[in-house]
């Protein structure tokens, strides 16, 4: 498992370099904004998994850290935006003032913008071979979706007009996985796409980055509702699935997610020693 982990930080720091060069950190500017957001003490786990995907499916990491950027540069714009007084109305993130409070709601508007327009220059600019452009073709529908109307807005938006009353578990879920777990699955996907995963691996790793990204969703409705301060979501009828349907099933429905995606990559024979660790990551302890 040491190896694991030393693999992991070795990754996680390439990712960090990699996102320093795309962010000047220059004062009295927009990219000031942007790396106080995306160097806010993120644990980077969507590139992680991407990484990990791809390692398996021997994916040149010069085509995968691009990638792995322009997703945390998406997941950080979401956060931005979660936060603004229109949405969330938060005045902490990570244990420290969010964007619009240290920088002014406008600033960190653009901020976002910036970082969600950037993700996509990323992608298109990153250096691929002439006969491999389909595949960033490939990556970049993939990502709109995960980030657009079909994926990361449209489950912000269900989570806008969220109603306790009216709201089912599916449904519930179902705005989990658009808002959550879609960028968590573009995550694994993309590895793998990269790689060169057939058809066949794509769904193992689509239906294990599914899994996955309810669980982790679970988990943190379930340690937010445990915070009495500087919790991600202050406004008082943000949909917290903990909250709406109790503690014991929501500890009952992560061990259950990850126990099925783990199972999903052992049946599928993806033996990868990252995703299986990223996974177990997630586990509650007793």
């Amino acid at each position: 498992m040491g190896e694991v982990i030393d693999l992991l930080q070795a990754w996680r720091k390439k990712i960090d370099s990699a996102l320093e060069a795309y962010l000047p950190r220059e004062e009295k500017s927009i990219y000031e904004a942007m790396h106080y957001a995306v160097f806010s003490g993120g644990k980077r786990y969507r590139p992680l998994l991407l990484f990990s995907a791809g390692h398996y499916f021997r994916a040149a990491e010069e085509e995968l850290l691009p990638v792995a950027c322009a997703v945390e540069f998406i997941h950080n714009y979401s956060l931005i935006h979660d936060d603004l007084p229109a949405m969330d109305n938060d005045d902490f993130r990570r244990g420290q003032p969010s964007l619009h409070r240290a920088f002014g709601e406008a600033l960190a508007l653009l901020a976002g913008d910036a970082l969600l327009t950037l993700s996509f220059q990323v992608v298109a600019e990153a250096p691929f071979p002439a006969e491999r452009e389909t595949v960033k073709v490939d990556i970049i529908r993939w990502l709109s979706r995960a980030a657009g109307v079909e994926g990361m807005i449209g489950g912000q938006i269900q989570d806008l007009y969220f109603s306790v009353q009216a709201e089912s578990e599916p449904a519930f879920l179902e705005m989990i996985k658009k808002k959550t777990g879609n960028l968590i699955i573009f995550s694994v996907m993309a590895g793998g796409i990269l790689g060169g995963a057939s058809e066949e691996e794509k769904q193992i790793l689509y239906s294990f980055g599914e899994k996955l990204g309810y669980a982790f969703q679970l988990r943190d409705d379930l340690f937010d509702l445990g915070q009495d301060e500087q919790a991600s979501s202050s406004r008082e009828d943000s949909p917290n699935f903990t909250l709406t349907f109790g503690q014991e099933r929501t500890r009952y429905l992560i061990t259950r997610y990850l126990d099925d995606a783990l199972g999903v990559l052992k049946e599928g024979g993806i033996n990868s020693r990252e995703l299986i660790y990223l996974a177990e990551m997630l586990r509650l302890e007793n």
